[in-house]
């Protein structure tokens, strides 16, 4: 008979998660992940196989949340190009919430990561599926008409995700709250001009 899981899978990874995103890979040690997981070095291993393999699930579940919530704004606004504005104004909040950090943990990690490394590559690859979406919303607009043929989707899908991980990071060092707003609604109303360039 199968033994049953004595962990949560899903907690132990939202858990995980916030605590590489709070300290980065290479800072999160297996101390670290005991403590904070409540499992001890041979469960963790054999619920995750490795540390690596532990950190990148919790990438593909970040990066997977990420997606979803721009596709849901995506779907849920008049046009694909007020979406994404209303995703760039959005980000203006730097007050303490409900997450580790404002800055984007895939930006993070892709910082901490060596050059020509596997793991550089996963977190690029996440990185370039947000791109597409963007891309893909854009195109979307394009054909709708919302959007002029003369516009180069793909550039303006890279200003996009350029602003989007800009301000994230901006969020971290910013203390005005009006100084970040304002950044937010000229990139917003920066890229609407672009658009019908």
């Amino acid at each position: 008979m199968a033994r049953t899981a004595s962990y949560d899978r899903n907690a132990a990874l939202e858990t995980a998660m916030n605590l590489f995103w709070t300290k980065g890979y290479h800072a999160t040690s297996l101390k670290d992940l005991e403590a904070r997981l409540q499992m001890k070095p041979g469960s963790i291993y054999a619920a995750f196989k490795s540390k690596e393999a532990l950190f990148r699930a919790t990438l593909d579940r970040y990066a997977a949340r990420m997606s979803a919530e721009l596709e849901a704004l995506i779907a849920a606004s008049p046009t694909p190009l007020e979406a994404l504005q209303t995703h760039l104004r959005s980000l203006a909040v730097i007050a303490p919430c409900d997450r580790p950090s404002t800055a984007c943990m895939l930006v993070k990690s892709l910082l901490e990561a060596p050059q020509e490394d596997e793991l550089r590559d996963f977190i690029t690859a996440h990185l370039d599926r947000v791109e597409t979406l963007i891309a893909a919303a854009l195109n979307d607009a394009q054909r709708k008409g919302t959007l002029p043929e003369t516009c180069d989707t793909g550039r303006l899908a890279r200003r996009v995700q350029t602003y989007i991980f800009g301000l994230k990071v901006q969020a971290q060092r910013e203390t005005d709250p009006d100084r970040m707003r304002d950044l937010c609604h000229d990139l917003a109303d920066e890229i609407g001009r672009a658009a019908a360039a």
